[in-house]
């Protein structure tokens, strides 16, 4: 038997609340399309599923073993019509962010800051990752966006909006033995502190120390870029951080690399094509500000 869904829904907002013209209200319909929808339905299905009374209408007990099994139905559908509502609302939504170390704490965390001032009831939630699992994670919908370091290897699913730069400068501990000037072939001379392979941290420096002819092979690899300058400030080697990293450290001094290091960008990653919910389309906003 195919019976329009919508019968089903106009009998169960009459059901609910005991009255054509409640329903009709909350439907945003009119009585007589109601009554005509109920008709239609007892017809298709053979049975009288309403009684009339002098406080509206009640079931027959047809209409309450066909409720029984509608309520459950329609109940389920409100529930996750209201999750999502919630989900995509600036009351009660989230957004859900992959980001990098350096790309959170040189550019992500004032944005954030502003975002929670503007949108308080946002829940914020950050997955602090490698620039390729980021980009993966973008490309799978795991999260909404994805905000990293570059270089990277794009896929032709992702879209990429470059925010904006920083540059890395070598550092070591202050009574480390090395001098204030160096180069990089001189550097390879001495225990290197990096990120692990298959970050995008890793790959440009072994770009950059190709260009001069030399292999870049840290002694020591960290999971994340702010386990550099607590491995530096002990005195273990030679790492390369954002000049943010070093900002009022005092045990830590900064070298000066003969040749120039290219600036790095900062950029934004999201599904190409996907629709972003409000909560991530408004702190998109921000990031582009």
């Amino acid at each position: 038997m195919n019976i329009s869904y919508d019968y089903y829904k106009i009998f169960y907002y009459v059901a609910k609340y005991k009255s054509f013209s409640r329903a009709a209200d909350v439907m945003l319909n009119n009585q007589p399309n109601l009554t005509r929808a109920i008709k239609t339905l007892e017809t298709q299905l053979g049975c009288t599923l309403f009684e009339r009374t002098n406080k509206g209408v009640r079931l027959t007990e047809d209409g309450k073993n066909l409720y029984e099994h509608i309520s459950i139905a329609f109940e389920h559908i409100e529930t996750g019509e209201k999750i999502i509502s919630a989900k995509h609302s600036l009351e009660h939504g989230m957004v859900s962010i992959g980001a990098t170390e350096i790309a959170l704490r040189c550019y992500l965390l004032p944005i954030l800051s502003e975002y929670h001032k503007l949108y308080p009831d946002v829940r914020i939630k950050i997955l602090n990752v490698s620039t390729p699992q980021a980009l993966k994670m973008a490309e799978n919908r795991l999260v909404d966006i994805a905000i990293v370091t570059m270089p990277m290897d794009k896929s032709d699913k992702l879209d990429c909006v470059t925010l904006s730069s920083f540059r890395e400068v070598p550092v070591c501990s202050k009574d480390f033995n090395i001098k204030d000037e160096i180069s990089i072939a001189e550097l390879c001379d001495y225990p290197i502190i990096s990120l692990t392979s298959k970050t995008s941290t890793f790959d440009f420096y072994v770009e950059q120390f190709l260009k001069h002819n030399c292999s870049f092979s840290p002694e020591i690899e960290a999971a994340t870029a702010d386990q550099i300058v607590p491995l530096v400030k002990h005195g273990l080697g030679v790492g390369f951080v954002p000049q943010q990293f070093v900002e009022g450290e005092s045990d830590i001094r900064v070298l000066s690399l003969k040749e120039e290091l290219p600036t790095r960008g900062i950029a934004l990653v999201k599904k190409k094509g996907s629709s972003l919910p409000l909560p991530a389309r408004e702190l998109v906003k921000l990031l582009k500000a």
